[in-house]
């Protein structure tokens, strides 16, 4: 057993997005969201914080997204919809099946993630985070990692799309 001094509060909420692109290296992004277990503090991300990871992606890749999202409630709201149709020209937005993960690359990244702190004890919260940051920034410095999250989930590159197995193209 070991005692850990500090409050019982607080959490730390990831959000994550793996790309593909057929012909380039492969990358990972991820924003944070801290949560000290304050009265009126928000929890969890909001809509607008996934908006801005969508376009901070977008800027980072500098190409049109093909964006896929889980059924998490927040993932669906209006406002993320409106967002989506105001910006087609470069976003496109398909949801997954409603639990899915074995389709989600994402989650092996999650995996890797909880590997590497199975035997980690906190100090407290701001040492979770800065723990959470640095396992991720390694990950996503190591592009082998994150293309081994593919395979798995039975998507493959064609024509810069991702594709699910058994899918037909039309020409």
């Amino acid at each position: 057993m070991v005692r850990v001094c500090g409050r019982n509060r607080g959490r730390v909420n990831i959000a994550g997005v793996v790309c593909y692109r057929a012909g380039h290296r492969s990358r990972f992004f991820f924003k944070l969201h801290i949560w000290h277990g304050r009265r009126g503090e928000p929890k969890a991300f909001s809509w607008r914080q996934y908006r801005d990871l969508i376009v901070m992606t977008h800027l980072q890749l500098g190409t049109p997204v093909v964006w896929c999202w889980d059924n998490l409630n927040v993932h669906l709201v209006k406002e993320l919809a409106d967002f989506a149709e105001e910006h087609k020209g470069w976003l496109r937005i398909f949801q997954m099946p409603s639990y899915a993960p074995e389709l989600n690359p994402a989650e092996g990244i999650w995996s890797l993630l909880k590997r590497h702190l199975a035997d980690f004890a906190a100090a407290d919260l701001t040492h979770l985070t800065r723990v959470i940051k640095r396992k991720l920034k390694k990950i996503r410095y190591r592009p082998h990692l994150v293309d081994g999250c593919l395979p798995p989930t039975g998507l493959t590159m064609d024509d810069d799309s991702i594709r699910p197995p058994d899918a037909t193209s039309s020409t």
